[in-house]
């Protein structure tokens, strides 16, 4: 068993979201001055190909006529979209120095789905520049997403991201076989046996969204190598 006194990274959900905005640059500096070890933020594609940074597919904007006031992110154009979302390149500026976990949004029931994973290129094209692919880690709910970054660029780290309950043999052995280095379970189907499986098959776990003291230090003794949360500064203060 792990030692009590084993602290795992502490990753800034989409920054530090409970103290500002998510995905904002605002965010992302709280993460840092909190001394959070990462940040997480998601990545997605304006309707004129820039990277921008924003969780949901969509927008809601004062100006617009919609019955709900949302239009998909795809649709605009990085001048139309609200000033606070932020691009990429802007946002791994504001998190230096930490490491930077990127999720490349990737949903085929959202729009702006793409089969042919241009987002996912332009991504990589962007992280070629090595002042700003340091300590990055690309992770995806989509599988074809981190397949795509292991064959074009395998010097970059990888993760899998799931919310769903399988055999953790199963995807322990997919994802080490596929030279992913890392997998990303909702918290909710993490034991310290699979924990400990994941190590053996030299794997780190990386879990989310933890923001419960609790649970986060269950985690910590079990090994866990990182937990995301919207309160990095809590759970960096309760694991110390």
């Amino acid at each position: 068993m792990t030692s009590p006194t084993h602290r795992p990274l502490i990753a800034a959900h989409r920054g530090a979201s409970k103290a500002q905005p998510e995905n904002t640059i605002a965010a992302f500096l709280a993460a840092v001055s909190m001394g959070a070890d990462m940040v997480e933020l998601d990545v997605r594609l304006s309707a004129d190909g820039q990277l921008v940074v924003h969780h949901d597919p969509w927008v809601r904007r004062e100006t617009d006529t919609q019955a709900d006031g949302r239009v998909a992110i795809c649709d605009l154009t990085r001048a139309e979209l609200p000033a606070a979302i932020p691009s990429l390149i802007d946002s791994l500026v504001a998190c230096r120095p930490l490491q930077v976990n990127i999720e490349i949004k990737s949903d085929r029931n959202e729009p702006g789905y793409d089969p042919a994973h241009r987002l996912t290129d332009q991504v990589l094209e962007l992280l070629e520049d090595a002042t700003l692919s340091s300590g990055v880690l690309i992770s995806s709910f989509d599988r074809d997403v981190i397949d795509r970054v292991k064959t074009r660029a395998d010097w970059l780290a990888t993760g899998f991201l799931y919310s769903f309950a399988m055999r953790p043999s199963r995807i322990i052995q997919s994802c080490a076989e596929a030279g992913h280095g890392a997998l990303h379970p909702n918290h909710a189907f993490v034991t310290e046996k699979f924990i400990v499986e994941a190590h053996e098959a030299g794997l780190v776990v990386n879990v989310w969204t933890v923001d419960g003291m609790e649970k986060a230090q269950r985690l910590a003794k079990w090994g866990v190598d990182t937990i995301i949360t919207n309160v990095p500064d809590q759970l960096i203060a309760g694991l110390s």
